[in-house]
């Protein structure tokens, strides 16, 4: 294997990663990137066999951060009522990017990560989402969560619950802000419901089925229409009997 310098790695080797790592972050999911994996994961390899693991670790720390800084800023400028899709967005899209980042650094992973720092890069990647989106937009995020969650059909429930989930996966003491919430998507948050906590619980389902009928569905009926109108919302049969997409 030819030397590859320092200055070899600036010019060459790390503008084409830094290219890949543009088209990964910012593809939108389902999306096909035409990026050769080949090429990228054999210029990784190539950098870790030259000693360059600590300068490449480096380089991608500081691109995905600014990334993600943007990302940030973003989210900032959006309305309160595509405040939590937008949020759902970056975060889906985020993780979809880590699926192939991580993958095509893996020998930086295994043999300078791993082994020197004594981490993991795909936690390291998760950690940089947390403390520079997810901890910024938390406590704007969570009443808009708690407000959607009381109001029937503001949102999609699946928007709803990969939200939840996400929160949990980057920092579960979360959970304490709203753990009612964080309930309905992530079993035993919750201690075992007691003898004296059912009539409460029945009494939320009974006004749940209230809410349902005055948005225009019956018991027997889910495909009545609103209004005069269709609903087109998506999964609105199984959310009417559904305690967790209030």
């Amino acid at each position: 294997m030819n030397v590859i310098t320092i200055e070899d790695y600036k010019s060459t080797y790390w503008p084409k990663l830094d290219s890949a790592i543009d088209q990964l972050l910012t593809q939108s999911l389902g999306d096909y990137i035409p990026i050769s994996y080949e090429q990228i994961y054999s210029c990784v390899y190539k950098c870790v066999c030259q000693q360059h693991s600590e300068q490449m670790y480096s380089d991608l720390i500081k691109k995905i951060t600014n990334h993600l800084e943007r990302v940030s800023k973003e989210l900032q400028a959006s309305p309160p009522d595509l405040y939590i899709e937008r949020f759902n967005i970056a975060l889906g899209q985020y993780m979809g990017a880590l699926q192939s980042i991580v993958p095509l650094f893996i020998y930086m992973n295994k043999f300078y990560i791993e082994t020197k720092l004594n981490r993991d890069l795909r936690n390291d990647l998760i950690k940089l989402f947390t403390e520079h989106v997810a901890e910024k937009h938390i406590y704007s995020l969570m009443p808009l969560l708690l407000e959607a969650q009381s109001t029937p059909f503001w949102i999609n429930p699946s928007t709803m619950a990969n939200i939840v989930k996400g929160l949990y996966m980057l920092r579960p003491e979360w959970v304490q802000m709203a753990p009612a919430l964080f309930s309905k998507f992530i079993p035993n948050i919750l201690p075992p419901a007691v003898e004296s906590e059912l009539e409460e619980y029945a009494a939320q389902d009974q006004k749940l089925q209230q809410e349902l009928i005055q948005e225009g569905f019956s018991r027997g009926d889910q495909s009545r229409k609103r209004a005069g109108e269709e609903l087109t919302y998506n999964g609105s049969a199984s959310c009417a009997s559904s305690r967790g997409c209030r």
